[in-house]
């Protein structure tokens, strides 16, 4: 067995000029599939909520889904192949063409009744605003077991309410 030094393009660079052009040709646009595929996403977020971008480019808005449930955003959607002129055979086609799916998991404090979405010039926004009584923050004491026992016993004093007025027993 002789052992052959790889120097990383074996596979990928041709042997020759010949064997180049023979694969671009061969690599047609008959032979590729248009199954499905994933655009490109800016997320982030603000004191207000959430903020989606999706790069759409060529997609209808009825050709996209929006569904919030159970915490999980999803957009689906269809790029359609259209280009179908006649006397045109491509050689070379790069675009992404066919269905695409994207889940968001959101926190629990979002507000699904108001997210909104928009669809311009090939940029899919969607805002996801925050639920304001569930963002309400609170700061939460922490006491150790010495502080506990140092502390004097507190009287305790029975306060009653009668009318709304404070009675002390």
């Amino acid at each position: 067995m002789a052992l052959v030094r790889n120097n990383g393009f074996y596979d990928v660079m041709p042997q020759s000029f010949s064997t180049m052009l023979d694969r671009f040709f061969n690599e047609s646009v008959n032979t590729r599939n248009f199954s499905g595929f994933t655009p490109h996403v800016d997320a982030c977020e603000t004191e207000k909520g959430f903020e989606l971008e999706l790069a759409l480019p060529g997609v209808k808005k009825e050709d996209v889904s929006i569904d919030f449930q159970e915490g999980k955003l999803t957009i689906t959607g269809e790029r359609k192949f259209e280009k179908k002129e006649e006397g045109k055979r491509y050689h070379m086609l790069e675009t992404q063409y066919g269905s695409f799916t994207r889940t968001f998991y959101l926190p629990d404090n979002v507000n699904p009744e108001q997210i909104k979405a928009n669809l311009a010039n090939g940029v899919l926004h969607v805002t996801v605003p925050k639920d304001e009584q569930k963002v309400l923050k609170r700061q939460i004491s922490i006491t150790s077991d010495a502080e506990e026992e140092t502390k004097p016993a507190a009287k305790k004093v029975a306060v009653a309410s009668e009318n709304g007025k404070e009675v002390k027993a």
